[in-house]
């Protein structure tokens, strides 16, 4: 596997907890490593091979933090629920 530098813009990262919950679901992908967070810009970046970009991006849903543009309406409603909740778990973890 070749190590690259994956950027993902995401929405809903509003705080530390958030950034917390993210490094930490992130981390459990194998392969991802050097996870810096932009809160501003609402970017993530990591290492690692391109082909886990999928699954980065999966994951970051799941949590409630999806790729920017990728959900509106409802799904844009639960995905921000679903961050709330990953940020409350940030916070107290």
């Amino acid at each position: 596997m070749s190590v690259n530098q994956i950027q993902v813009h995401v929405e809903n990262i509003k705080c530390g907890g958030c950034e917390k919950s993210i490094i930490k679901g992130l981390t459990s992908i194998e392969g991802v490593s050097n996870i810096v967070i932009d809160r501003d810009q609402q970017l993530i970046s990591v290492s690692a091979d391109m082909s886990l970009r999928e699954a980065l991006v999966a994951k970051l849903k799941s949590m409630g933090y999806p790729e920017h543009g990728s959900v509106s309406g409802l799904d844009a409603g639960l995905a921000n629920a679903k961050s709330f909740v990953s940020c409350a778990i940030g916070r107290v973890s």
